[in-house]
């Protein structure tokens, strides 16, 4: 017994009396705090006066961004919100009672002149016997009105904007004063500079008497 208490004091004295460096650490808690040098020259710690100017500038930075996005979005909305009074020029409403057959009106609409012609039913005979083929701008008369009694065009020469003159011509229609075009009963280019045909707007009929263009 002596023997074997001696050989276990003498294996606690050189094995077993040591802890390991964890559990050394754990019982006798060191509050001293170590810093790895080599970590340290690489990543040195920044001014704290620079840091905050950096959070200053990036936060600057962001409410600008944000400003400028707000504006532009607002200014594309406004600019998509036509107002009542963009709404009320883009359309014209026109009593046509009072028109007499075989003459023409002109009333104004998104500051161009508009021509309103009652035509006659020699107007219409007219206006439907012509042949195609000695057209410049090929337009059959049907294709230009809603109702073969109405004309409606605008009253701008297609060859370089003058005003044309209604009841006048070689063809009965129009006649550009300027450089003498000459259009016909249902506003067609018969003869002159004119390219085209005097445009059609858009235009409904909203009862018997009553005529909305645009």
């Amino acid at each position: 017994m002596g023997f074997s208490s001696q050989v276990l004091t003498q294996g606690n004295e050189v094995g077993f009396g040591s802890e390991p460096a964890t559990v050394e650490a754990v019982k006798t808690p060191n509050s001293k705090i170590v810093y790895d040098d080599h970590n340290h020259e690489r990543y040195p710690p920044g001014d704290p006066s620079k840091r905050a100017f950096a959070y200053f500038v990036l936060s600057g930075g962001r409410f600008v961004y944000a400003s400028v996005l707000r504006l532009l979005v607002l200014k594309l909305i406004v600019s998509m919100s036509a107002s009542k009074d963009v709404l009320a020029l883009a359309s014209l409403e026109v009593d046509l009672g009072s028109i007499e057959p075989g003459t023409t009106v002109t009333v104004k609409w998104r500051g161009k002149p508009v021509f309103i012609r009652r035509r006659t039913e020699d107007d219409i005979k007219l206006a439907n016997s012509v042949d195609l083929g000695s057209l410049r701008d090929p337009q059959e008369d049907s294709v230009r009105v809603k109702n073969p009694e109405w004309l409606v065009v605008v009253g701008v020469c297609t060859h370089l904007g003058c005003i044309p003159l209604p009841n006048a011509g070689d063809y009965g229609g129009w006649f550009c004063p300027c450089h003498g075009s000459h259009y016909d009963i249902s506003g067609r280019i018969r003869k002159g500079p004119a390219p085209y045909n005097l445009e059609v707007p858009t235009y409904s009929f909203l009862e018997e008497n009553k005529l909305l263009i645009g």
